[in-house]
């Protein structure tokens, strides 16, 4: 994987479902964020890429390949293919890692990947006429738990009780508003019909204490279960050693792994011991983790098992999707994007390294080490 290089990484606004986005389809989210990120490709690169493929992640769009409908609306031309995945909540990160694996492989033409969710306009589902929130993760006979039910079986088996979870929402808010108010998304956001912010941050900081669980003899509370959202986040993926000198991220190792599905919220832990055994890194090595928060609860179990502590600076350090809300198939690749900032647009030096992960409904867990280059 050393052979692939990130060198643009942009994402929309991330906005709660129902809300500013509300009427802006999946394509239309995914269009701009890839204009962008192949136009500051091209600028760091000194001439224009020419776009092999474009691959997104999407869970619950309305089909058609959203990836090649994106394509066209971006501009790229009828020549530059598009491809859609779903690994749900890690479809953004794997949709990176596959345009990653055929660079890796020997087509080192650049590439386009990310990931899109407008939950607000996803059709609504039926089975006989009676409608439906999400398809299975799992066949009859398996645990299939719905997510917040299964982020309370988390608490209880970790013993996360509402204070921890409550103060860890509450982290992830802070450190978002403060990125806000410094501008630290600025660079990365690329504005979508006239929307130019993140709509969540901040927003459930008074009203932490005040919620109840959303489960009878939970802990869960709508605080602690980060917003559905609408957004989408691409990044400009080429062969390594056909650039010099241009800044990045270097794709390092990656892994996807399966887990009990009763308890899909665990995914990352195991999905980052892999990345980073395949690299070669230590934990204590990594200066910057991006794990997508879909719930306190869960966030915390995986900082458990990776034996990190639930305030660790390095861990979502401008908050994550607790805060800025999660647009299922866009989450893994908003990782990514926040990875870049917090490493290359910040100006780490080179041999910072970096980890984004996500855990994955139906028991899955992904996950990919990065260093910065120089």
């Amino acid at each position: 994987m050393s052979d692939v290089l990130i060198v643009a990484a942009r994402r929309s606004p991330l906005t709660t479902r129902g809300r500013a986005l509300a009427k802006v389809s999946a394509d239309r989210l995914a269009a701009p964020v890839l204009r962008a990120a192949a136009d500051d490709a091209a600028r760091a690169m000194g001439a224009p890429i020419d776009v092999a493929d474009v691959v997104l992640g999407n869970c619950r769009g309305p089909g058609g390949n959203t990836a090649r409908l994106a394509a066209l609306a971006a501009g790229f031309g009828v020549r530059t293919p598009g491809a859609t995945l779903d690994r749900q909540c890690g479809s953004g990160l794997a949709a990176v890692i596959e345009a990653a694996k055929a660079i890796a492989a020997g087509d080192e033409r650049p590439r386009l990947a990310g990931g899109v969710e407008s939950a607000s306009t996803a059709p609504e589902r039926r089975i006989d006429g009676i409608s439906f929130e999400r398809a299975p993760f799992a066949p009859t006979g398996w645990p299939d738990p719905d997510m917040i039910d299964a982020a309370d079986a988390l608490a209880r088996l970790d013993d996360i009780d509402r204070e921890r979870q409550d103060a860890a929402a509450a982290r992830s808010h802070r450190r978002a508003v403060a990125a806000q108010e410094a501008g630290r998304f600025a660079a990365e956001i690329v504005p979508i019909e006239g929307v130019s912010a993140d709509d969540a941050v901040g927003g459930a900081l008074a009203l932490l204490p005040r919620l109840t669980p959303l489960r009878e003899n939970g802990t869960v509370t709508a605080g602690t279960a980060t917003r559905i959202g609408d957004g989408a986040a691409a990044v400009a993926l080429v062969s390594a050693p056909r650039v010099a000198h241009v800044p990045g991220l270097l794709v390092r190792a990656h892994a996807v792994v399966g887990v009990d599905p009763a308890y899909p919220g665990l995914g990352a832990a195991p999905a980052i011991e892999a990345a980073l055994a395949a690299s070669g890194t230590p934990l204590a090595q990594v200066e910057a983790f991006e794990i997508v928060e879909a719930f306190a609860a869960q966030s915390l179990a995986v900082l458990g098992r990776l034996g990190l502590a639930d305030d660790d600076a390095r861990v979502c350090a401008d908050g994550g999707a607790l805060a800025l809300g999660h647009p299922w198939g866009a989450s893994g690749a908003v990782a990514l994007v926040r990875l870049f900032s917090r490493l290359v647009r910040a100006g780490r030096p080179s041999g910072s390294i970096g980890v984004a992960a996500a855990s994955v409904g139906g028991g899955m867990g992904v996950a990919m080490v990065v260093e910065v280059v120089r």
